[in-house]
Parts: C-alpha cells; sequence; structure tokens
C-alpha cells in the first residue's frame, strides 16, 4: 500500500488540478446568474419604476397646483387694484380736460361789444376792433370813426385815469407803498409778481402800472392815496366829469372790473390830457424797467410792442384786457408829420390791436393829400 507508482500519484494530480480548474471557472458565472435578474423581475422592476415616476409627476403637478393657485388668486387682485387704479386715473384725466374745457369755454366767452353787434359794422380799413377812433391832435378832425359812442368796459385803460390823479396830486414820488393783501385781484384772480409784502417807492409803482400795466401797483396807488379808496374812486369819476367824459365811469382803479366804462370818444379827451403831462408820457412810453424787489431784480417790459419799433414814434400810451373789453390800446403818436390820438376798443386776437395800429399809420402815410374821413358803415 505503501509503495504505489509514480504513475497513480500523477494521474491523481492532474484529476485534482481539473477540478479545480473547473469551480474556478463555474464559481463567477454561479455568481452572475444569482445576481441577474430574471425577464419576469425586469418587468415589474420597470413597471415599479414607472407608477413611482408616475406618483412623483402627480405630486409635482398638485404642488404646482397648489402653488400656482395663490400665484393667480394674487395676480388677479393685482390686475383689479391695476384696474382700479387706471379707471381712477382716466376718471382724474376725464376731470381735468373737462375743468381745462370750462376755463377755455370761460377765457372764450364773447365780450361785450361781440354781444352788441358792434363786429358787425364794417369799415374802409377792415379794423379787428368793433370800436376805433383816430383824430388830430391839434385840430380835433376826425380822420376815422367806428361805433366811436359806444359805451364798453375799458380794461387798463382804466390806468391812464389812476396815473392822472397821483401825478397832479403832486404826491411825493420817493415815498414807499407796501403791497398788502388788499391789492390783491379778487375780481379776476389774476397773477402778479409783485407779492404781499412787496417795498417799492410810489415813483416805481405808477412806472410798473402804466407801463407794464401791473394791477396791485395800480391798486396801491388807489389805496394809498390820501382819502383812502373809495375816495380815490370818487375823484376819478370828478375828474371824467370836468373833463367832459359823460359817458365814462369808474368803480377801481385797476380795470379788472367790467363796470369801468367809457367810449372812444371820452378816451380820446384823456389821452389828450394825460399826454400833457411829462411824467406819464416818460412812464407810459418806456420799454423797460429792471425793478429790485428784495432779494431779487424782476424784468419788467412794456406791454405795448409797437414803442420799441423805429417806425413809431409814440408820445403816450396804454393797453388793456379783460375778456369783457377785448384788447385795448390808447396812443398818442406822430404820424406823416400829424400828431395823433388813436383809440381802439373790443380787438380780437392777441396782437390785432397793433394790427389796426399800423393799418392806420400805412392808411394816413398813403392818404396826406387825400383829406379823407374814414366812417364806419353797417
Amino acid at each position: 500500500m505503501h509503495h504505489r507508482s509514480p504513475f497513480a500519484f500523477g494521474r491523481i494530480a492532474k484529476a485534482l488540478a481539473f477540478l479545480t480548474l473547473s469551480c474556478a471557472l463555474a464559481s463567477p458565472a454561479a455568481y452572475a446568474s444569482k445576481k441577474a435578474p430574471t425577464k419576469k423581475q425586469a418587468t415589474t422592476a420597470t413597471a415599479a419604476k414607472k407608477k413611482q415616476s408616475a406618483a412623483s409627476s402627480k405630486k409635482a403637478v398638485a404642488r404646482k397646483k397648489s402653488t400656482a393657485a395663490p400665484r393667480k388668486v394674487a395676480a388677479a387682485r393685482s390686475n383689479k387694484a391695476s384696474t382700479k387704479v387706471a379707471r381712477k386715473a382716466t376718471a382724474r384725466r376725464a376731470v381735468a380736460a373737462a375743468a381745462a374745457g370750462a376755463a377755455a369755454v370761460a377765457v372764450a366767452r364773447p365780450s361785450f361789444g361781440q354781444l352788441a353787434g358792434l363786429h358787425r359794422v364794417s369799415d374802409p380799413l377792415d379794423l379787428k376792433s368793433s370800436v376805433a377812433l383816430v383824430m388830430d391832435q391839434d385840430t380835433k378832425e376826425v380822420l376815422l370813426s367806428k361805433n366811436d359812442h359806444a359805451v364798453l368796459p375799458i380794461a387798463s385803460i382804466t390806468k391812464l385815469m389812476t396815473g392822472l390823479l397821483v401825478a397832479e396830486a403832486k404826491l411825493p414820488m420817493d415815498e414807499m407803498i407796501t403791497i398788502t393783501q388788499d391789492d390783491v385781484d379778487t375780481e379776476k384772480h389774476s397773477s402778479s409778481r409783485l407779492r404781499v409784502g412787496t417795498t417799492l417807492s410810489r415813483g416805481e409803482m405808477l412806472h410798473l402800472a402804466l407801463m407794464s400795466s401791473e394791477n396791485r401797483a395800480a391798486h396801491a396807488l388807489g389805496r394809498t392815496y390820501p382819502g383812502g379808496l373809495q375816495h380815490f374812486v370818487q375823484l376819478m369819476n370828478q375828474k371824467a366829469l370836468m373833463l367832459g367824459m359823460t359817458e365814462t365811469q369808474f368803480v377801481e382803479p385797476t380795470g379788472l372790473s367790467s363796470r369801468n366804462q367809457s367810449s372812444a370818444h371820452d378816451l380820446a379827451t384823456l389821452v389828450n390830457v394825460t399826454h400833457a403831462n411829462p411824467l406819464l408820457r416818460e412812464l407810459s412810453t418806456s420799454p423797460g424797467r429792471s425793478v429790485a424787489v428784495g432779494n431779487r431784480v424782476l424784468q419788467f417790459n412794456n406791454t405795448n410792442s409797437l414803442v420799441k419799433s423805429e417806425r413809431w414814434d409814440i408820445g403816450l400810451q396804454k393797453t388793456g384786457y379783460i375778456s369783457e373789453a377785448g384788447r385795448c390800446l390808447v396812443m398818442q403818436a406822430e404820424v406823416a408829420g400829424r400828431k395823433l390820438i388813436m383809440v381802439f376798443l373790443d380787438s380780437m386776437g392777441k396782437y390785432s390791436r397793433q394790427g389796426d395800429a399800423e393799418r392806420v399809420r400805412h392808411w394816413v402815410e398813403a392818404s396826406l393829400s387825400d383829406k379823407t374821413v374814414l366812417t364806419a358803415s353797417k
């Protein structure tokens, strides 16, 4: 037993090696077969994954819906609020437009001359003023007349009478006058650069009233006149009667009231008298004036652009405007060697009164030898 042949041992060793190799090769395959899923298992796993994915998708959609719902509500509320704001803004714009329209209608309301039908009266020069009078200052010859006895509001032409009374009273022109609340316009609610509390000399107030038609300055001149405002107005009417201005009345010193009324015939008399005063001539025809008001320096200009024209030699002038009076202008001017007094009332258009004066000047220059008198006709 202990003496087997080497051949037998070799055969046994080979068999053992073969078995060992077979086991080594078979082990990975067996391991792989245990790990790899069967076809049924794979299908089941895929279905599970799909269910899980679907469930996840449903949850995501649910979360999205739950999140979107408040957003939609918030958006709806925001849109509703925006709509309300837009409607309010539209309503405000509508109200503003209506107010602007009402203001435009108020500004465009007809003048007394229009209401009286005075603009239907024609004249050879096709003047835009419904009332006009041109006369030779020296000879009193009437060169042109159009509704010259019609009594209409005269607006700031009133300030010529205000200036005449102040100048003739010989009041100290260096006396300081302060603008008060009493001088603020409550008739037309017009604006002014002379604020309440502004203090200027009487001479400066008179200058601004005649040159720039400053209403607060004119009112302050009447208010500070000896005896007070009511006494001043009485003197204005007394002066008018004394001058023969029987178609004239005054109720205040600025011309803002439509109850300050006169005719072209009476105003020609007023122009002639005020032209005789050197101070009124100088102040009314001044092109402009810089005035120190507190820490400010204000530039005031003449309301009549013709005073700056080289074509005109104007000795005295005054403009006026309120809606009831239309555009008004009175002047003393030398044209073609003749001293003329011109009165234009109730002119329609911002520059039409100056245009009427130009028409008269051209006509006078062209008809020196004709001695023609122009009379308006219906």
